[in-house]
């Protein structure tokens, strides 16, 4: 099916929006009244700029206010109309979207509005132009598509149309059966919005909280099966009103929106429909087995620390690149690798954030797999030379530039360890202080940034989200969602707030981007981990007394088990499905830190801490910069 997008969907001006609708492979756009008015030109100088670029404009919208008008404004209206007309002549577009009427001067009536609508149709099909018929869920007299459908139907015109629009249908909660039974030549155009459920009125919601499908919580592909049903194989189209959008990329939004039409076509691949069928076969989303590594990127004096607080937290020194400095550290199924080689995407990603984390590297079923899955999602392949005998792991472009890497066990990438590493010469460490797995990672990034990286994951990975949760932090409020696996084998908390002065934003700006700013390392006994951190000199983040008065006051905890947890600053919680046990180290030269949990077959990530952590971390944090 051919994919469009909305101009409104997207930032910046006109020519800028077309060039990256085009440049992220969409076949078709939505011109907004509203872009074409801005544009510092005329329409014909759009419709070279839209036909240059090997686009096509699919409509031309919104026109507001028409049906059901008493005279004058009903004389009015169409003379608006024929101008509008005019101006889709030189533009080189021939479907005009109507909008159900919200005047309060509109009269009701289905066979009024049918009648406005059949003249309407005369008057387009005179210009060889059609008209498609949208009911807004706010709309005065009709809001529900199944009015506008009898509407479109009783005008009896071969110009009228309908468009389906899934916010408009789902903020109103409409059962969905009707759309089955619509001729599929009458569905002129349909338009795909996600959102999260929100309690607000209808209006604001639609104007600002829209998303991409597969970004909100609407059951999109339960209304793609009902439009599939139909026979329907015209225009996929995004409409998407969204302020983080606005702020973001042109270019990056716009590869979003067609990432999550491909996603969304991939889910309804073994629809019976022949638009379902003809929809290029993807690799199935890729089983997450775990994380095989994590990298970090380091300079000299940066990798003495790290090497020093490595051995801190019992990681063992297991080997040495063969070809590069690049050490390779286990405990546990843990394995992290610290590089600080002079060349190189580590040295690169060091020069421009400081020690971090550059890479993450993920066991998959199939590695191969799943970079040809990323591809055709749009995803950035990324390559760089190895030496000779050495592996080519598969990767993509991730977070603020940061590399995903893929390795399976049905493979030499199985191998990794033994085929680029040989053992250390000197192993260092104290000895295993009990972390076992990578428990969750948590990543920080710009506010608009968050739901592109909710895809990115979505898409890819056979993975669920979270509900979102806002997070108390003595700066103000970070957003947070989870995407993780059913089993627990990868857990990524996404972070963002539109506040400077939280930790998160702190992070961004002293990291210069996006990244990873946590690691949670998981163990079966938190007090035994922690005493052997303390032993070894790893500093843990202190916790204030009026916390454990607290947790005295609200759970059945003993005695001794709460002088247990306030001797070891440990954090506890506990829901329906077990217990959730924390400690924090102080961070990396302010840039990341670490956190120990244990789980007793707890599932969620102790977000009623957070507030808690945060505010500890706040008191150590150096002074903003005035």
């Amino acid at each position: 099916m051919q994919t469009s997008i909305a101009t409104v969907s997207l930032s910046g001006g006109l020519a800028e929006k077309l060039e990256a609708i085009a440049a992220a492979g969409f076949t078709g756009v939505e011109i907004f009244e509203s872009d074409l008015l801005s544009f510092n030109g005329k329409p014909r100088d759009v419709a070279r700029m839209v036909a240059s670029l090997g686009l096509k404009t699919v409509t031309f919208q919104p026109f507001r206010d028409f049906e059901g008008m008493p005279e004058p404004q009903r004389s009015r209206v169409f003379a608006r109309a024929e101008r509008k007309f005019d101006l889709m002549a030189e533009l080189g577009c021939d479907l005009l979207m109507v909008c159900s009427n919200v005047s309060p001067d509109s009269l009701g009536g289905v066979d009024r509005a049918a009648a406005d609508f059949h003249e309407l149709g005369e008057r387009a099909a005179k210009r060889g132009m059609r008209v498609g018929f949208e009911a807004l869920a706010w709309g005065r007299h009709i809001s529900d598509y199944r009015d506008s459908w009898e509407v479109v139907r009783r005008a009896g015109h071969p110009a009228i149309g309908l468009t389906l629009d899934s916010f408009h249908i789902f903020a109103r909660k409409t059962d969905l059966k009707a759309i089955r039974s619509i001729p599929r030549d009458k569905i002129i155009l349909v338009q795909l919005a996600d959102a999260p459920w929100l309690d607000m009125d209808v209006i604001n919601w639609s104007r600002h909280f829209r998303c991409f499908p597969g970004q909100g919580d609407f059951p999109l592909t339960d209304f793609m099966d009902a439009v599939l049903t139909t026979g329907y194989e015209g225009i996929l189209s995004l409409e998407i009103f969204n302020d983080q959008f606005r702020a973001g990329s042109p270019r990056g939004v716009a590869v979003d929106g067609q990432r999550s039409l491909v996603y969304l076509l991939d889910q309804m691949r073994d629809h019976a429909s022949p638009a379902a069928q003809a929809t290029p076969q993807l690799p199935p989303r890729s089983q997450c087995l775990g994380v095989e590594f994590l990298e970090f990127a380091v300079d000299e004096h940066a990798a003495a620390g790290l090497h020093k607080l490595f051995q801190g937290l019992g990681f063992r020194q297991a080997g040495e690149h063969k070809s590069k400095a690049v050490s390779h550290w286990s405990q546990g199924d843990i394995n992290l690798v610290l590089n600080s080689d002079t060349e190189g995407f580590a040295h690169s990603h060091q020069l421009t954030h400081g020690p971090s984390v550059c890479a993450v590297c993920l066991k998959v079923a199939n590695a191969n797999d799943t970079l040809e899955r990323a591809a055709k999602l749009r995803d950035t392949p990324f390559r760089q030379p190895v030496g000779p005998g050495e592996l080519e792991i598969p990767a993509v472009r991730g977070l603020g530039g940061s590399l995903l890497y893929f390795v399976d066990p049905a493979s030499n990438l199985a191998r990794l360890w033994d085929i680029d590493f040989v053992p250390a010469k000197h192993p260092a460490g104290h000895g295993s202080a009990g972390l076992t797995a990578i428990d969750h990672i948590s990543q920080s990034m710009q506010y608009e940034e968050m739901l592109s990286w909710l895809l990115f994951y979505s898409a890819l990975l056979d993975v669920t989200k979270t509900p979102q949760l806002d997070v108390i932090d003595p700066g103000g409020i970070v957003r947070s969602q989870v995407v993780q696996t059913a089993d627990g084998a990868l857990r990524i908390a996404l972070n963002a707030s539109q506040s400077q002065r939280t930790l998160s934003s702190r992070f961004l700006s002293d990291y210069s981007g996006s990244g990873i700013q946590h690691i949670a390392f998981g163990t079966d006994d938190i007090v035994a981990t922690v005493k052997a951190l303390q032993a070894n000199g790893v500093k843990l983040l202190s916790m204030p007394e009026n916390y454990y008065d607290d947790l005295e006051a609200r759970t059945d905890l003993s005695a001794e088990r709460l002088d247990v947890l306030r001797a070891h600053n440990v954090l506890y919680d506990k829901d329906e499905t077990g217990e959730y046990l924390q400690a924090y180290t102080e961070g990396f030269q302010d840039r990341f830190f670490f956190e120990i949990v244990e789980r007793r077959g707890y599932k969620g990530f102790g977000a009623v801490n957070a507030p808690i952590r945060l505010a500890a971390q706040a008191r150590l944090a150096p002074p903003a910069a005035a």
